[in-house]
């Protein structure tokens, strides 16, 4: 995410960005409940339209 966003939006965005995907929670959210991190990295990279390289 650092790469994507930079790293003072990054940790922003995973604080505050809600992802439909992820069930209506955010990055952080969705991690301190157990989702992969695979499974939320995916999610942001379409979320956010995560250039190809970086996936």
């Amino acid at each position: 995410m650092n790469t994507h966003f930079g790293a003072g939006y990054a940790e922003s965005w995973a604080q505050d960005y809600v992802i439909a995907a992820l069930g209506g929670r955010t990055v952080n959210q969705a991690l301190a409940d157990g989702v992969a991190a695979k499974e939320v990295w995916r999610a942001v990279c379409v979320t956010a339209d995560v250039a190809a390289r970086l996936r």
